[in-house]
């Protein structure tokens, strides 16, 4: 089955319960926000089209409008909220499973951001380095993650193509185990560690990829439960306010169930996954067959290995030293299939 300890992951996220309120403040806001602006634009447009004999029918696509604008804003900030915000987060929570102790007289998220920081001196490196993960990743899938290898049954090829949608979406929890593992290994060159992160997710990528996929179903199934808890209220508020609001009431919903998943149940899954990514990989180095394997198949890669190449010669021509991205290890690494 899964190799992940959803009790401990659970214990961990209690000691970071600061970033815990911090991603529920954002995030419920951030729903709070879409509908309360989604009622404005509705409410502006049932009452302009509302003039004269007119019936009211601009309500949906003003309140269209209103999510499109929101939309719109979080699209510009959504690099920020990375920065501050998820990255802090998980270099806390990769300090805990360490066995770290949080430093004393420091706020854990002041403490988290000033870590992320020494790491990615710009919250657009750390954008454009998980931006690059996100794509080699589903390529990863496309290369060596056919469902047919990981799941062996007749016939299941017809459905591999929903599977595979599946799996890709699993995928969204792994991309921030990568940030993880720059972090601990305390890296100079985000870049180099995020290959080399890959290529250790690669040697590894069938009982990563098992662990992915059920935590996904696992999130997915308690996000849907928030979802109908949510329902019963909203669609109990919904039926005090004057006239039909209709599909709102689901959106509204489902926008504060999203909040919920995303400020609890997603770092829920990142803890697990990140211990289960360090106990698999501990002990292994990345393995040059795998780095030319993925260079072959991948733009995205080649991309990630120039820029960790010229992020390493421009720290040696201005500091005259070399950073290192490998952390020590000794354990041969794993051959690919």
């Amino acid at each position: 089955m899964w190799d992940f300890d959803l009790t401990r992951a659970i214990k961990l996220m209690g000691r970071t319960s600061p970033f815990i309120l911090l991603r529920l403040l954002v995030y419920v806001g951030i729903a709070l926000g879409y509908i309360l602006v989604t009622g404005i634009g509705a409410g502006i447009g049932y009452g302009v089209t509302s003039i004269g004999d007119g019936d009211g029918g601009g309500a949906a696509i003003g309140g269209l409008l209103g999510f499109g604008l929101v939309s719109g804003v979080l699209y510009w900030a959504r690099e920020y909220l990375l920065y501050l915000i998820k990255a802090g987060h998980i270099a806390v929570l990769v300090e805990l499973l360490q066995g770290q102790e949080l430093p004393a007289g420091r706020s854990q998220i002041e403490h988290g951001q000033q870590v992320v920081k020494a790491r990615f001196k710009e919250a657009s490196i750390l954008f454009g380095v998980d931006q690059l993960i996100k794509g080699i990743l589903r390529m990863l899938n496309r290369l060596v993650m056919s469902i047919s290898r990981i799941i062996p049954i007749p016939g299941l090829d017809k459905v591999a193509g929903a599977v595979n949608a599946v799996i890709n979406t699993s995928l969204t929890y792994v991309d921030e185990v990568m940030l993880a593992y720059n972090i601990k290994t305390s890296s100079d060159n985000p870049w180099q560690s995020s290959k080399d992160a890959l290529i250790l997710y690669a040697q590894n990528y069938q009982a990563l990829l098992k662990n992915a996929v059920f935590l996904m179903v696992f999130m997915y199934a308690a996000a849907f439960v928030i979802f109908l808890l949510i329902l019963l209220p909203v669609a109990a508020i919904a039926a005090l306010l004057p006239g039909s609001v209709g599909v709102w009431t689901f959106v509204s919903a489902a926008l504060l169930a999203w909040s919920l998943k995303a400020a609890l149940l997603e770092p829920l899954a990142v803890t697990a996954m990140m211990d289960v990514y360090f106990k698999t990989i501990e002990g292994q180095t990345p393995n040059p067959e795998w780095d030319e394997k993925l260079s072959s198949a991948s733009d995205k890669f080649r991309e990630l290995s120039q820029k960790a190449t010229s992020y390493v010669s421009d720290s040696f021509s201005t500091a005259g030293t070399t950073p290192s991205a490998t952390p020590d290890v000794t354990t041969p690494p794993n051959s690919p299939s």
